[in-house]
C-alpha cells in the first residue's frame, strides 16, 4: 500500500477516534445537543449493527465482513492511478472502515452521533468514519467511471 494512503488513513482514523472519545465522554447515551433546531443534533447512540442497524447483534459477522472488505479493497486499490483524488478516496475509506472496526472489536458497538432530520425524517445517526466511507466510495466510483482502475498493478501514473 502506498505510504501516502497509509498516512492519510491514519490521520483520518485519528480524527474519527478523537471525535468518538469526545462524544462518549461528554454526552450521556441517547442525549442530544441541538445544533440547528428541527434539522441537526449531536445525539450519542451505540450502534450494534451496520447502517440502519442492519445485522444488529451480529458483531462477529460484521467484524469478519469488514476484514474481508479491507482485504479486497487493498488488493483492488493497487490497480488505481496514483492521483490526489484516489489517494484521498482510499485514505478516508480505509480510515473510516478501520475506525468503525476498532469500535466493534474493542467495544462491541460503534459510537454514532451526527443526527439529522431531513424533511421530517429522522435520518439514521452516523459518525466521522461513516462520512469517510461514503465519500471514499463515491470518489472510488468516480475513478471507476473515469477508467482509472484498469492500470497495470504497480503502475504509478
Amino acid at each position: 500500500m502506498k505510504k501516502k494512503i497509509i498516512f492519510g488513513s491514519i490521520l483520518f482514523l485519528i480524527i474519527d477516534i478523537i471525535t468518538k472519545i469526545i462524544i462518549d465522554n461528554c454526552l450521556e447515551l441517547a442525549k442530544s445537543i441541538t445544533i440547528i433546531k428541527n434539522f441537526f443534533y449531536i445525539t450519542k447512540v451505540y450502534n450494534y449493527g451496520a447502517s440502519w442497524n442492519i445485522l444488529s447483534g451480529y458483531n462477529i459477522l460484521l467484524i469478519i465482513i469488514t476484514f474481508l472488505v479491507l482485504f479486497i479493497l487493498i488488493n483492488y486499490q493497487k490497480k488505481f492511478k496514483d492521483n490526489i483524488r484516489n489517494i484521498i478516496a482510499f485514505s478516508i475509506l480505509y480510515g473510516g472502515i478501520i475506525g468503525n472496526l476498532l469500535n466493534r472489536i474493542f467495544l462491541g458497538y460503534v459510537i454514532d452521533f451526527f443526527d439529522f432530520y431531513i424533511f421530517k425524517y429522522d435520518y439514521p445517526i452516523f459518525n466521522v468514519a461513516d462520512i469517510g466511507i461514503v465519500i471514499g466510495i463515491f470518489l472510488v466510483v468516480i475513478a471507476i467511471i473515469k477508467k482509472e482502475d484498469n492500470n497495470e498493478i504497480g503502475s504509478s501514473k
